[in-house]
């Protein structure tokens, strides 16, 4: 006869939804991973675009993307039109986040299919809101 433990935690057997977070700033890649680490979700870092497309490599699981747009080595919208032309993670939505606002930037992400941009500093709740209303 088999015994179930019912006051044991599901926690184990439920899949977290994972975002990668790209950001050349350690300090707001631990600021947006606390909030979505707060809010449920696992999170992965990268320190720039080609750091992010290695992880993307590795595992295509994420359901969703938020970059900083501007780091070496490659871009948040030099990163996301390369999402865009890799057919196994191109429909992952992707969130900008900004601190300068340039317009031709955030123009040309629109044109590539970003699912939303923030102003940085971002609000925790704000950034909430984009992810669960993009990760739905």
């Amino acid at each position: 006869m088999l015994k179930f433990d019912l006051e044991a935690p599901f926690s184990n057997c439920v899949m977290k939804k994972k975002v990668l977070v790209v950001d050349d700033s350690a300090l707001i890649r631990r600021q947006v991973a606390a909030a979505l680490e707060g809010a449920g979700f696992e999170t992965c870092q990268a320190v720039d675009g080609i750091d992010a497309l290695e992880k993307l490599a590795e595992s295509s699981d994420f359901i969703l993307i938020v970059s900083d747009v501007n780091m070496p080595r490659m871009s948040g919208v030099d990163l996301l039109e390369r999402v865009r032309s890799l057919p196994n993670v191109a429909g992952i939505p992707f969130v900008i986040l900004t601190s300068d606002g340039q317009a031709a930037s955030i123009q040309r992400a629109r044109q590539l299919g970003v699912g939303g941009y923030l102003r940085k500093p971002f609000k925790p709740d704000m950034l909430l809101a984009a992810v669960h209303k993009l990760a739905s």
